[in-house]
């Protein structure tokens, strides 16, 4: 089959068990040599994938809408990433930018001063992974603060290195067996306000969270002169794909502001378009000191990137540096991502998550016993699951059911908190996809509540990072 026709097939289509016989082989291989670290919530052996569509070993197609957690923006296999790739190879694939000068380099590091929040300078460091990008941001603050303490919040997911994994408040999973923190951070709710009881507004309620930090912490465990700084998703991720109040992170500029405190963005999943905008903190008209980015940055190839204010990034030589961070090829594609977003794909993540979103809302009102709540911005959408509406109790395994049930559909979705799942599809999506997903994932509801407590498939997890 030509890559034209192949292009052509945008719809899944399962033609055998799944897993099929060849993605048995192949998790059987996995189970033998890869580390049982690794989080898998079904058997998805992929072969190859163009658009949103993954082709497994099997020849089985699946609709795609996670794009490999949030990372790939422009979809698989775009044509002109794929050229653009082959093409920077061509020239070179490697020289490593801590030693040595390259113009995709600084040519990137000037885009992205020009288009992250802020028309103060800037300086970027270049990493491979979210948790790079998250280690440089600590560095930063701590070096130019001269401080030690930090503040995060429950649910978050920073990375799983040592000082990301200070920072990361996702899953016991993730801290069990490796000992004390690396980092003094203390943690701190995330605001959710369908779960919040209480008698204020929502913008009353994200100011209220945010003040915990002067009316509890500063006053007991973190004075604020100890504190470098405050790391915040505008947009959470792992932790339910939840939207905060604009009231919360405008709080916390503030407070940041009044204490010399550097503010953190951790852009890793929500940034790059992911929300509509290029930036989720753009949503709240706030301006951050610090912007972690790194997913969806090069549609797939792996690069990093930690954007801040110029004078907090003055640091001596040999002070922070990577050897494969700011890789050529990587740089290239993502110049390419920029271009192909403001070529139409951030306008058309912004009409996809709309239809997605009122799609999901009437799915809301038909399960009104058993979703919570449907929110998010953009293609980064989350849909929460209760065991009951009147007493909120998040129903982990009905999650979990409805996830494998949209697999065997050939629907690729994630979870996400403690019972959301979460829509990051490819921003090449149409109209067309998004009514099929919406089918599958109605269909996949009502197969959950009826099988509810039989699991397909194991391990199942159900978490992931970056």
């Amino acid at each position: 089959m030509t890559a034209n026709a192949t292009a052509q097939l945008k719809l899944p289509n399962i033609k055998t068990e799944l897993p099929g016989p060849k993605a048995k082989e192949v998790v059987e291989k996995d189970h033998r040599y890869v580390s049982p670290s690794y989080t898998r919530s079904y058997p998805l052996v992929i072969k190859r994938g163009w658009g949103a569509i993954i082709e497994d070993v099997d020849g089985n197609l699946f609709l795609d809408f996670n794009a490999g957690v949030a990372v790939l923006a422009t979809g698989h296999a775009h044509p002109e990433i794929v050229k653009t790739i082959a093409e920077q190879a061509a020239d070179f694939v490697h020289i490593a930018g801590a030693d040595y000068y390259y113009p995709q380099l600084s040519d990137l590091a000037e885009k992205l001063e020009k288009e992250t929040p802020g028309d103060h300078p800037k300086r970027v460091h270049f990493g491979n992974s979210g948790a790079e990008a998250v280690e440089t941001a600590i560095k930063v603050a701590m070096f130019h603060r001269r401080r030690q303490k930090f503040i995060a919040f429950f649910g978050s997911f920073h990375g799983r290195t040592l000082g990301a994994l200070s920072m990361t408040s996702s899953k016991s999973a993730q801290r069990l067996g490796f000992g004390r923190a690396a980092l003094d951070v203390t943690h701190i709710p995330y605001p959710n306000y369908k779960r919040y009881t209480g008698p204020l507004t929502e913008e009353e309620y994200g100011i209220e969270c945010a003040r915990v930090i002067e009316d509890r912490l500063f006053k007991t465990t973190c004075p604020a002169d100890e504190v470098a700084g405050i790391i915040v998703e505008p947009v959470q991720g792992e932790g339910g794909y939840l939207v905060p109040p604009a009231s919360f992170m405008k709080e916390l500029r503030r407070i940041c502001d009044e204490t010399g405190i550097v503010l953190i963005c951790d852009e890793v999943q929500a940034g790059m378009g992911r929300t509509g905008k290029l930036w989720a903190v753009e949503h709240h008209d706030v301006v951050p000191d610090v912007i972690c980015s790194a997913k969806g940055i090069a549609s797939g190839v792996p690069l990093s990137a930690t954007i801040a204010r110029a004078d907090m990034m003055n640091w001596h030589v040999g002070a922070h540096a990577s050897t494969f961070g700011g890789n050529p090829v990587a740089i290239a594609a993502s110049l390419k991502t920029f271009e192909l977003l403001h070529g139409g794909l951030l306008q058309n993540c912004a009409d996809m998550g709309e239809r997605m979103m009122a799609g999901l809302r009437k799915l809301q009102t038909k399960y009104s016993k058993y979703i919570l709540d449907v929110r998010g911005r953009g293609l980064m959408i989350g849909v929460e699951f209760v065991s009951d509406i009147n007493t909120r109790k998040a129903d982990f395994e009905l999650r979990n059911q409805i996830e494998q049930e949209c697999f065997l559909r050939g629907l690729i979705v994630l979870g996400c908190g403690e019972s959301s799942i979460r829509f990051s599809p490819p921003f090449v999506i149409d109209e067309e996809q998004v009514d099929c997903a919406l089918r599958i994932f109605d269909e996949s509801i009502a197969a959950g509540l009826q099988h509810r407590g039989h699991p397909f498939f194991e391990p199942d997890y159900n978490e992931t990072g970056g």
